[in-house]
């Protein structure tokens, strides 16, 4: 009964927690690292998704809500096709991944 009850928990974590998911799969196996440093771009919790509605793409860049400009130069290209934001401790932007766009 124990064993059964943890196992619905750890079920329910898991349906609960789809970006955890999908970032453990492809963005820490993928080995990417800031392209400025070469430190990695994630641990345990340090990428979360961005919503398509909180990007703007400028000549320079991706500009996330209206404030942080990411140039094109520092973008890698997302595995899954969402916008993905990886940040240091202190919250600064380590690396960023964004869609595949086509004009």
């Amino acid at each position: 009964m124990k064993l059964g009850l943890a196992a619905c928990a750890f079920a329910s974590c898991v349906v609960a927690s789809p970006t955890a998911i999908s970032h453990d799969f492809w963005i820490n196996r993928g080995q990417y690292k800031d392209p400025t440093s070469g430190v990695h771009c994630c641990g345990p919790s340090d990428c979360s998704s961005v919503t398509p509605a909180r990007i703007t793409v400028v000549k320079d860049g991706y500009l996330i809500d209206g404030q942080e400009l990411v140039p094109f130069a520092e973008a890698y290209t997302s595995e899954d096709h969402d916008f993905w934001r990886c940040k240091r401790a202190d919250g600064s932007r380590r690396c960023f991944f964004a869609p595949t766009m086509s004009f």
